[in-house]
């Protein structure tokens, strides 16, 4: 459903998310420039080129293509490590949630064109890939990192063993959980039911939930989370907490839709970013219990 009323909200994601990314990759780039390794280049390059191939494959408009090249590239500058190798970086993960909500929207469209539920044709607005990727973006830039270090955080991260991108990672899986979750459960899930009442609702309704979606979602979580301890060479404790996150940011959307949203205090924007936030504020969470 379009709010038209609330899209102040989906405008503040976008200047939240954009501004800091553009500048990361900007003050990265001018970093990385002056290293031995081709870093910027390989960076800038790949980065353009999904944003190209996304804007050609009508997943995304125009202007939601150069936003997600944009945030890729904040991505890849923030997870770069020496020996540097373009697939241990945050592309990755990142490619991962875009070929996965590729695949789903593209799974029984002609029913989701029925029901009215399907996405737009022209692909996703900047608002919107803001809302699924800007949050990762955010938590992996250089100086989130720093501060999060100098608020003691460091001590339950190095007991176990992961690196603070987990939390990066962790709102890359609920990007793909929640998209998958959505497109496979309008599909296969049959007749959904709210997440609050249990009532069977119609498919596509904000806040509703069916078992197919739900693992859907949660394998597209751990698929990102894995692929994402792979490239930033995390361990298994890595993998478990990105994949909790994600599955937390999932379920914590669908709370979102039957409540804010539905009580049209929220728009969709708002809620993927407020989603990927609590996935990453839970994988936080649990480094925090860690003993």
């Amino acid at each position: 459903m379009i709010r038209s009323h609330l899209s102040w909200q989906s405008k503040l994601v976008l200047l939240l998310v954009l501004p800091f990314a553009a500048t990361g990759m900007l003050l990265d780039c001018l970093v990385w420039f002056g290293e031995p390794q081709p870093v910027a280049a390989w960076t800038l390059a790949l980065s353009a080129l999904l944003g190209v191939l996304t804007w050609r494959a009508r997943a995304a408009t125009p202007a939601g293509a150069a936003t997600g090249a944009v945030i890729t590239a904040s991505l890849m500058f923030s997870t770069a490590f020496f020996p540097y190798r373009p697939w241990h970086t945050g592309l990755v993960p990142a490619l991962a949630v875009v070929v996965l909500a590729f695949a789903a929207t593209r799974v029984g469209r002609r029913m989701k064109e029925r029901l009215g539920t399907a996405e737009a044709r022209r692909g996703r607005s900047a608002s919107q890939i803001a809302a699924n990727l800007g949050v990762a973006a955010l938590v992996a830039i250089a100086s989130f990192q720093s501060w999060m270090l100098d608020q003691r955080w460091s001590l339950n991260v190095s007991r176990a063993g992961v690196s603070l991108l987990v939390l990066t990672v962790a709102a890359l899986a609920e990007a793909a959980a929640d998209t998958v979750s959505s497109e496979i459960g309008q599909v296969l899930g049959g007749r959904p039911r709210m997440i609050t009442t249990l009532r069977a609702v119609e498919p596509g309704t904000d806040g509703a939930v069916s078992m197919a979606g739900t693992v859907a979602g949660v394998i597209a979580a751990a698929v990102v989370a894995g692929l994402g301890a792979w490239a930033l060479r995390g361990n298994r404790v890595f993998f478990a907490v990105s994949c909790a996150g994600g599955v937390f940011g999932l379920l914590f959307d669908s709370l979102l839709g039957a409540t804010l949203e539905a009580w049209d205090w929220l728009n969709n924007d708002a809620v993927n970013f407020l989603s990927t936030a609590s996935a990453a504020g839970f994988a936080l969470a649990l480094l925090a219990m860690w003993r």
